[in-house]
């Protein structure tokens, strides 16, 4: 008996021990995050949404949380991007030091190179990012992600850019059985589709309706991206260029937000589902400068009238690193 019991208990510590190693780093990424970590904004350019450089004639970073004035800010990521009335509305997670959670800001250009904040348009019990803005029949949409509320939560512009109302839950259960991490969402040839990230096995997991506002049923190709800390978690807008979509994929490896890798979706129906690697180069990565000097591990691109594509990224730099 005593043998049976100690062939049982060897598979249980392991368990155990994986279990504590798990938790000890996701607690030493949240105090990197928190406390050594700080990142900014800036903009990219290029002739397509894959192929990005530091764009001509801006000083990146374009926005910091120096610029954050109604409160204490750690640092400002996750840009999405969206044009409304002949400005540039610019939506992002900024890291309330004194509540110790994110809240989604707002800052506004006319001409892409001088942004001005004005103040945090969304605040929650929970914690809040990645602040997926966009448009849909004339009404502005936004889904950030708030996993802390075991939900996917689509919320509506009551008065754009300051006020945001909840409409409907997308998904919800807990994060560690239901993808709710990143949620990303692009409208294709008749109907909607979310890719979602599950971080306890780094699956990326899609979902897709008819309607924007549901119900969502999980792809039948589901998920589409297995047991990757490189290319599953979704990282910037699902983007339209001609009959191409791109997906980005934000890479955890050496460690978190270090690059963002392009995909290019190749085939997308309510039954299947391909995609490719744009190429083996990321589309952006820790840079030459102090603001990126790190990583990066968000892209918005957004086509321009005049052809050109421009991309909001944020980048990582280390709180200790001199500016």
């Amino acid at each position: 008996m005593t043998l049976v019991l100690g062939i049982i208990t060897i598979p249980l510590l392991a368990g155990l021990g994986l279990l504590v190693k798990y938790r000890i780093k996701r607690w030493k990424q949240k105090q990197r995050r928190q406390q050594n970590d700080v990142w900014s904004i800036g903009l990219y350019e290029g002739p397509d949404p894959v192929t990005l450089a530091p764009a001509p004639g801006i000083r990146n970073p374009i926005l910091t949380a120096k610029e954050v004035t109604d409160v204490p800010a750690r640092f400002v990521a996750d840009p999405f991007m969206i044009e409304r009335d002949g400005a540039f509305h610019l939506f992002f997670e900024l890291l309330n030091t004194k509540r110790k959670m994110g809240e989604i800001g707002h800052a506004v250009s006319d001409d892409l190179k001088t942004w001005r904040y004005s103040h945090v348009v969304l605040r929650e019990r929970f914690h809040l990012s990645y602040p997926y803005v966009f448009e849909h029949d004339g009404e502005m949409y936004m889904i950030p992600e708030c996993a802390k509320s075991k939900s996917i939560r689509l919320y509506k512009a009551a008065s754009f850019p300051d006020d945001w109302r909840p409409i409907v839950t997308l998904l919800h259960g807990d994060k560690r059985k239901v993808p709710l991490l990143d949620p990303s969402i692009v409208f294709h040839d008749g109907h909607w589709y979310l890719f979602s990230y599950m971080r306890k096995v780094n699956n990326l997991h899609l979902h897709v309706a008819e309607t924007l506002t549901g119900p969502w049923t999980e792809h039948p190709a589901s998920p589409v991206f297995r047991n990757s800390d490189h290319f599953a978690r979704p990282g910037g807008r699902v983007v339209r260029d001609g009959a191409v979509l791109y997906r980005f994929a934000q890479d955890g490896q050496p460690r978190y937000g270090s690059k963002a890798w392009g995909f290019r979706i190749t085939e997308l129906t309510p039954t299947t589902y391909r995609e490719e690697a744009v190429s083996d180069t990321p589309v952006v990565q820790e840079g030459n400068e102090v603001w990126n000097g790190r990583g990066m591990h968000t892209v918005d691109p957004h086509r321009m009238p005049d052809g050109r594509w421009i991309a909001l990224v944020d980048g990582l730099r280390n709180g200790n690193m001199a500016k």
